[in-house]
């Protein structure tokens, strides 16, 4: 099916945050992601983009994304008109809440935040949000986290007026373990992030089914 870009801002440098408009109504759940196909270059590419929005009973979804410099699929994106349209194949994926959900540690970097922001709109509890990034500049929807989490922002590349925490987010992780009320982990981000804090939530004593994961490269 074809889905046509109705709207579209830049919150961030070199990332956009797209809404776009299908035919019919699809179902799907926060955490999912929209698979898009698009020919460049003479070659048929198929991307997965998280959604950046929980379900709102229309025909819409949203993605967020970076541009990437040399990249093939991400230009064609933040080339495309308003009007202009690109090819879903649906909504798909298994990221998101397990049931029961208890006491939730959300781990992000980057726009590994994407599928975050849509869970949080659909949030049956409060988790604890540890959210880091290169430059400060780069946080994404930061007083709407804020209202929906215990945020905790950290940055590798801080500027010296930065009066937060830094570092990498597995520090962070840690000290939340350590309080022994963290009931699950949620990850997103970068499969090198992701794989070590995992390696981290094992070694401290959690079961994998306390661990739901999403990576990309």
């Amino acid at each position: 099916m074809k889905a046509r870009l109705v709207s579209f801002t830049d919150p961030a440098p070199g990332i956009r945050h797209f809404v776009f408009e299908l035919p019919e109504r699809v179902e799907f759940e926060a955490g999912q992601f929209a698979s898009l196909v698009a020919n460049v270059n003479g070659k048929e590419i198929t991307r997965a983009y998280s959604l950046a929005a929980a379900p709102r009973g229309d025909n819409r979804f949203e993605i967020c994304l970076n541009r990437v410099e040399g990249g093939l699929f991400s230009p064609h994106l933040f080339d495309l008109a308003l009007g202009g349209e690109i090819d879903c194949k649906g909504i798909l994926g298994t990221f998101g809440w397990r049931e029961p959900v208890t006491s939730p540690l959300l781990v992000a970097t980057g726009t590994g935040i994407v599928p975050f922001r849509a869970m949080l709109q659909a949030a049956p509890v409060r988790p604890v949000l540890i959210y880091g990034a290169r430059y400060e500049e780069s946080f994404l929807w930061r007083d709407e986290l804020a209202a929906q989490s215990d945020l905790i922002l950290t940055l590798t590349r801080p500027a010296e007026s930065w009066t937060g925490r830094t570092g990498r987010v597995q520090a962070i992780v840690e000290e939340q373990l350590a309080t022994g009320a963290i009931g699950q982990v949620y990850i997103c981000g970068l499969k090198e992030m992701v794989d070590g804090v995992r390696a981290l939530c094992k070694e401290k004593g959690l079961d994998r089914r306390q661990i739901v994961y999403e990576k990309y490269d």
